[in-house]
């Protein structure tokens, strides 16, 4: 997950302007995958998101995997993100990965405070995700 969350850093560190920054979120919310209609449904919504947010998360040989989508391209973006960094990874792996190490991606210079708001409450999800599959 480190190496996952750094290769992301590196990338935010390539743009000097933090509008760069927001377009490489909305580029990143414009190639993630759309999940069913089915699945954007009240019980995979993310509650404090100021968008409507869904993750759906699947076990595959004891590993987890996300699936996200928004009604936003920037909070798509966002959750596209953290699909990557924590899919394919043990719910073990994940509850002892330290999510303070997030905030590497310095993204409270880039989002406003009611999407970063709404960014924890996805982090939330998922470790509740994990916590559900030890």
């Amino acid at each position: 997950m480190e190496e996952t969350l750094n290769a992301y850093k590196e990338d935010f560190e390539l743009f000097d302007d933090d509008m760069d920054k927001y377009e490489y979120i909305i580029e990143l919310g414009k190639k993630s995958p759309v999940l069913k209609e089915e699945d954007k449904n009240e019980q995979n919504k993310i509650q404090g998101c100021q968008s409507s947010v869904w993750i759906v998360a699947r076990e595959e040989n004891g590993k987890l995997f996300f699936d996200t989508d928004s009604d936003t391209v920037i909070v798509r973006g966002l959750a596209y993100i953290l699909a990557h960094i924590y899919s394919s990874r043990s719910p073990e792996e994940i509850q002892s990965f330290d999510r303070e190490k997030l905030r590497a991606l310095n993204l409270e210079e880039i989002i406003s405070p009611l999407r970063l708001n709404g960014f924890t409450s996805m982090i939330n999800t998922i470790y509740a995700y994990a916590n559900k599959e030890k």
